[in-house]
């Protein structure tokens, strides 16, 4: 198996995002700084030495918040990632698989959870719960996030199912799971890592906007409740920059990144995208400095076969 080399968007997206990472599980650790509900200062009061990024409106340290704040953020969008991606990868490979019966009452649930806007249902499920905890509201997020998922999957396990290995499995006397697990799902793996980043990336940025209407976390701190106090007691009309600036960068930084994590990983999964490339390098070679097109193909070839 040729080992794929990841082009430098890649690395730069998994230090920006392992860097958050490390900032939000072992931050607290090293700086060992105050406690997220802990009242070190006033209303607004501005950076210093005590609260580096300042105090919020009820004169918590928003640094030590933010560190709090991007670790649920996170668990959040790794449980709710890990959850859609799940539900969607065995109702696709269900309805994909099995076809008839099973794939018409699949696919038609899947398209009507496609045409209800996944927020409305947010709003309403979220409303209606007593309490949110981080992981209630991860579930209610996975719950609302998959069928996008499950599509495209569907699509993928039709066109795997009539390969010549299935046939052969089936005639073997292979089970079904086992054909599903073994000879089905490996082909799709590489489409779902790249769904789950996404997933992890939605469900990141679905938080924050049920957080910024008040259905967010009811026993923590999230980087959209930080942005949502922030709004209601008007940081942004006094000037308090500090409360509002650093969760919305690290929103951004996290969504930022793992959106770049997913385009890398799409250019080496997708042969369309590496021939689109060969082609770039062929156009490159073939210039002033080389000789004949047919050298700079091999050249171009060779290139590409060593990032493989």
């Amino acid at each position: 198996m040729r080992s794929a080399r990841f082009s430098g968007r890649f690395y730069i997206a998994a230090a920006i995002f392992l860097a958050i990472a490390i900032l939000a599980v072992f931050g607290p650790m090293i700086f060992n700084g105050h406690h997220p509900g802990q009242q070190v200062g006033g209303l607004y009061d501005g950076p210093s030495s005590s609260a580096w990024l300042g105090t919020d409106n009820l004169g918590h340290d928003v640094f030590a918040n933010l560190m709090a704040g991007a670790r649920t953020s996170l668990e959040i969008g790794f449980v709710a990632g890990a959850g859609a991606t799940l539900i969607g990868v065995v109702v696709g490979l269900a309805a994909g698989y099995q076809g008839g019966l099973v794939d018409n009452i699949l696919t038609g649930f899947t398209n009507v959870m496609l045409a209800i806007p996944s927020i409305v249902v947010l709003i309403l499920v979220s409303d209606s719960l007593p309490t949110r905890g981080t992981m209630t509201l991860a579930l209610v997020i996975a719950a609302t996030s998959w069928p996008w998922t499950a599509r495209a999957v569907r699509a993928q396990t039709t066109s795997v199912k009539t390969r010549e290995h299935i046939d052969v499995a089936r005639l073997s006397g292979a089970r079904t799971v086992s054909i599903v697990a073994w000879d089905v799902l490996p082909y799709l793996l590489s489409y779902v890592a790249m769904a789950f980043v996404l997933q992890i990336s939605g469900a990141i940025l679905a938080e924050a906007g049920l957080s910024l209407l008040g259905l967010g976390v009811s026993d923590g701190v999230s980087l959209g409740i930080m942005l949502h106090w922030s709004l209601a007691w008007e940081s942004v009309r006094v000037g308090a920059w500090w409360a509002f600036v650093p969760p919305t960068v690290l929103l951004t930084l996290i969504a930022f990144s793992l959106l770049m994590l997913q385009s890398s990983l799409d250019e080496v999964f997708n042969p369309r995208l590496r021939r689109g490339k060969l082609r770039r390098t062929v156009a490159f070679v073939v210039g002033p400095g080389a000789t004949s097109a047919p050298e700079a193909t091999v050249a171009a070839h060779e290139e590409l076969a060593s990032e493989r």
